[in-house]
């Protein structure tokens, strides 16, 4: 299929300004291109198997690969192959009306950009021409190398490979009329992930069809062959089969080829005319049918086998990214370009189409792009326990989540280890374990609202997910294990940091393990999460919570429920604790940053800045041995770091929900100054950061877990790791003499 290519014309569509290369002409476009099949009342293609229908879902799939060369080429950055292969796809399922569209694959961030410009939604961020996304490509406040959550009409976004189906599976939830397609890389399909969480979905919500999974499977990853480039098609049929899927709509570019010797992964886009309509019908075809099972009650997968870089400047894994010798006069690229260019009438057909599928732009009709509506949580009822009395925080917690979950159906509680080993069997006696097994004895049944698959990616991705797109949801884990589901996690928070609308916070609640686990050893003493979110809280909207009782962990959750755009981890303990707080002092001790548990006077002053509940046992004993000593102390716990850093040590201005509440310098001196600070936590140090910045005492050192090892109680743990009560005081006597007292 060739026509003679033109530079750009006298006159054209203002949307095409940037466009470098036009068609004179395109077969059939007399006959099938007259008029664009979609409009104001026309949402959907009208008729899937027509020859028009098939025609300008072809030049749609053009379009979104000249855009991708043409844009990345301008930068001669980014990464144009891999969209590629999938383009047919994405045009299908856009013409078909379904505009809730997500990918596994940060990679094919520009083809999502380009089907965005076509609908016109990135003119919210002043993106009109082709020349306009040029130049905003791959730059500070225009269009992110990846996905993100700044983008209009895009609903989630997309880094790490193995995350894209949780997004797809969470809208499905929310949204049971919609249907929520996601594109996979056989690249990707090597992550453990993708499979598991869809199958482990599967059978805990058989109910929610409206995900539709779609392989891009064109042979190779990012810098090589992708691990099942050998699998025949039978093989891949049977595997998505053996992971819960009824429909697998497999299409093979080889069979569609009009040459005796295509090869094994085969580029329509090489095809001659009658060729390529025969296998874009065949896409449209098997988009249309997957689509319809989805939607009512079967789950099905479309499979597009095809060719990695189909249709732009290189194939396999030659195609993924462009260097700095591919530029827009380098042969490749022009080459490129010149192949894929379509006359002026055919963009403008296929700008009209995408304008109006799906009732609109996807900026305006994704349904990301609005506030969703959630029952009112005002007046949950929290449990005022005395203080001095023993209590255990996490079951304190659970109380509230029950509530929680029976005033909004749709929440969501994920854990992978099981809420009753962390002292919150009560969440599962409140709200069940969603599983297809009804059982009393266990709290399971098939209408639960606990979701619990043993795999932490699993657990953290619905429930970033539901928060993502609107819900409310709760991740519960070991700090232990969490570490396996902290990418998407991190992902999700920074979206959110982005976002253009409120959504509700993201939530954790991670059973401080460390000091509790300590029969089961080094496995299960894992702290040094702690680390990742003290790195985050940088960030602008990462807060990690050290409540120290459970009057406070209530208090805590309470004030996690009415944020909006954050990411909270809350870290508490499972075992009996002293109640030392109020309610109205810990929702005082979150908003503030810190507070003053206990002060003593003395000849000389020792503040103990802590994060952490059980660790403030030794702590407090330190206290007492100083005092016989007739050294004052003052126990500071440190609640909300976050609230402790200095304004400009946070980026706190650039996120979507800025939040600038900071303590003042006079607050923090009077709880914080002392002729020696000691910062102590039962994990690492890096969540006291903000207090030993600030500090201006003389001495100042820092008392933390070091590393795990099996102990019958916790106090051997503190022994192991230096971190009791006697090596405490005699480091402030040491630190007190350094000092010339």
């Amino acid at each position: 299929m060739s026509a003679q290519m033109q530079s750009t014309p006298e006159t054209f569509p203002a949307f095409c300004e940037g466009i470098q290369y036009f068609a004179d002409s395109f077969p059939e476009i007399d006959r099938l291109g007259t008029a664009p099949l979609l409009g104001p009342n026309q949402p959907a293609l009208p008729d899937a198997t027509s020859e028009a229908a098939i025609y300008q879902t072809l030049l749609a799939a053009d379009a979104l690969r000249y855009l991708t060369l043409q844009v990345t080429g301008s930068k001669s950055s980014g990464h144009p192959g891999g969209f590629a292969s999938s383009a047919d796809a994405v045009a299908a399922l856009h013409l078909l009306g379904h505009r809730n569209m997500v990918t596994e694959v940060g990679h094919h961030a520009p083809g999502f950009y380009s089907a965005m410009f076509l609908d016109t939604s990135l003119e919210a961020m002043g993106i009109q021409t082709v020349a306009e996304m040029r130049t905003r490509f791959r730059e500070r406040h225009g269009l992110l190398g990846h996905l993100s959550g700044a983008i209009p009409g895009l609903l989630a976004p997309a880094g790490p490979l193995g995350q894209g189906q949780h997004f797809a599976m969470a809208g499905a939830y929310l949204h049971r009329d919609k249907l929520f397609p996601v594109t996979i890389g056989d690249g990707g399909l090597g992550e453990p992930y993708i499979m598991s969480a869809f199958q482990h979905f599967a059978t805990a919500y058989p109910d929610v069809t409206n995900y539709l999974p779609v392989l891009v499977w064109n042979g190779y990853s990012q810098e090589h062959h992708s691990m099942v480039s050998l699998w025949d098609n039978t093989r891949m049929t049977d595997y998505w089969r053996a992971h819960g899927f009824d429909e697998v709509h497999l299409i093979d570019a080889r069979d569609y080829a009009d040459t005796p010797d295509a090869p094994v992964y085969t580029d329509s886009t090489t095809f001659g005319f009658a060729a390529r309509m025969a296998f874009t019908g065949a896409i449209l075809k098997a988009a249309d049918a997957a689509a319809k099972s989805a939607l009512s009650g079967r789950r099905a997968c479309l499979i597009v086998k095809q060719l990695k870089g189909a249709g732009v400047h290189a194939t396999g894994a030659k195609s993924h990214n462009l260097y700095a010798h591919h530029t827009l006069d380098s042969d490749d690229v022009k080459g490129g370009l010149q192949r894929r260019a379509l006359p002026i009438k055919a963009w403008e057909i296929t700008r009209e189409n995408f304008r109006h599928a799906g009732g609109g732009p996807a900026a305006r009709v994704a349904v990301t792009e609005s506030v969703r509506d959630l029952p009112s949580l005002d007046g949950l009822p929290l449990t005022e326990f005395a203080i001095g009395e023993n209590h255990v925080p996490t079951t304190a917690f659970g109380h509230v989540v029950g509530e929680v979950g029976k005033r909004d159906p749709m929440f969501v509680v994920t854990n992978a280890d099981g809420n009753e080993a962390s002292g919150m069997a009560n969440i599962n006696k409140a709200l069940t374990i969603r599983h297809p097994t009804a059982d009393d004895l266990y709290f399971q049944g098939p209408s639960g609202q606990v979701y619990e698959p043993l795999n932490e990616d699993a657990c953290a991705g619905l429930a970033v997910g539901v928060a993502l797109f609107g819900g409310r949801s709760l991740w519960c884990s070991y700090e232990s294990f969490a570490i396996n589901g902290l990418p998407i996690w991190q992902t999700v928070t920074q979206a959110m940091a982005e976002l253009r609308r409120k959504t509700p916070a993201t939530v954790c609640l991670f059973t401080a393990g460390a000091l509790e686990q300590g029969r089961n050893g080094w496995t299960h003493q894992r702290p040094e999460i702690e680390s990742y979110f003290a790195a985050m809280m940088r960030n602008g909207n990462v807060y990690p919570l050290f409540p120290v009782d459970a009057n406070m962990i209530q208090a805590s959750y309470d004030w996690a429920l009415k944020q909006h755009n954050k990411g909270i981890v809350i870290t508490a303990s499972k075992s009996p604790l002293p109640v030392r707080t109020s309610l109205a002092q810990g929702e005082a001790a979150i908003e503030q940053g810190a507070i003053v548990l206990q002060e003593h006077a003395g000849k000389k002053s020792v503040v103990f800045a802590v994060t952490g509940d059980m660790v403030l046992q030794p702590v407090f004993a330190a206290a007492e041995k100083l005092a016989e000593s007739g050294i004052g102390s003052r126990i500071v716990a440190v609640v909300n770091p976050r609230r402790l850093y200095r304004p400009g040590d946070v980026l706190w201005g650039s996120v979507s929900e800025p939040d600038d509440r900071f303590m003042d310098d006079d607050s923090f001196k009077a709880m914080f100054q002392g002729d020696v600070l000691l910062g102590v936590s039962g994990g690492p140090s890096a969540p006291l950061e903000p207090v030993l910045l600030r500090s201006q005492a003389a001495q100042r050192d820092v008392f933390c877990w070091k590393r795990g090892e099996t102990t019958a109680s916790p106090q051997q743990l503190f022994d192991f790791n230096g971190m009791n009560a006697q090596a405490m005081s005699a480091r402030v006597l040491a630190m007190l003499e350094r000092t010339g007292s």
